[in-house]
């Protein structure tokens, strides 16, 4: 019955929100270079359909790669702030200010100084977006473990790796899975803005701008549709994987 449900109510409620899309563009009478309904999107993914299985592609690859890299420099500096706190006071501030710039001002540095280099500003920028929940949430998650247990085991002759394998890892993973999960998201953003802004731009972010410049609204909203799929997908994979390793931190509500 559960496994139900989990399918059944996000379905349910992605056919509610069409429905309601739908309704709102037809009681408005809106033609569909103000708001493309969703009965518009469908002649139009057939349409290009090859042009979104090709960008598609192009902007997951790029994006997974992008976050592949947050992940291990994200977990590498968390764990640095967390077991260090003169590492976390001094890197905190910068982290933070970093965060704090509009990732859209960065397309045009990083596009003159990695001149010609496409691929690689595209993932950088999926990587320079996504990193710091992870990072943040590693430090955190270090920072507070008890030192009662790092204790015991330290008297017991464990090692330092010994100790961060058994306790420090574990305590880590309910929240390094929570930041990995908003981390999927913030890297699609960081991989359209350059696809987007890039006069070179590939993937998904370029289809879109070429809707754009033909006043093709329909292509427009259907390539939307596609990169929220593209997040649903990528989100659900990680829950899939924060199962595996770390499904004893989930709790039931109520």
């Amino acid at each position: 019955m559960d496994k139900v449900q989990k399918i059944f109510v996000p379905l349910a409620a992605i056919v509610i929100f069409l429905a309601l899309w739908e309704a709102l563009v037809q009681i408005n009478h809106w033609p569909d270079y103000k708001m493309a309904s969703p009965s518009d999107l469908p002649a139009a993914f057939w349409k290009y359909h090859m042009l979104f299985l090709d960008r598609g592609w192009e902007t997951l690859w790029r994006t997974v790669a992008g976050l592949i890299l947050a992940v291990i420099f994200g977990t590498f500096l968390g764990m640095v702030m967390g077991f260090s706190k003169i590492a976390r006071d001094g890197l905190y501030p910068l982290l933070v200010g970093f965060n704090a710039i509009p990732k859209a001002t960065l397309v045009p540095v990083i596009a003159l100084i990695f001149i010609g280099q496409y691929d690689f500003n595209t993932v950088l920028m999926a990587f320079l977006i996504s990193f710091f929940p992870i990072a943040v949430s590693v430090g955190i998650g270090l920072s507070t473990l008890e030192p009662e247990y790092r204790d015991i085991l330290a008297a017991l002759g464990a090692s330092k790796f010994t100790i961060f394998r058994k306790i420090a890892l574990p305590k880590t993973l309910p929240e390094f899975f929570g930041a990995l999960k908003v981390s999927v998201t913030l890297a699609f953003i960081g991989t359209n803005l350059v696809e987007i802004v890039s006069p070179h731009g590939k993937g998904l972010g370029a289809l879109f701008l070429s809707g754009q410049t033909n006043s093709d609204y329909p292509l427009m909203f259907a390539v939307l549709i596609a990169l929220a799929f593209l997040g649903i997908v990528l989100y659900y994979a990680v829950v899939a994987l924060e199962k595996i390793f770390a499904g004893w931190a989930e709790r039931q509500p109520g």
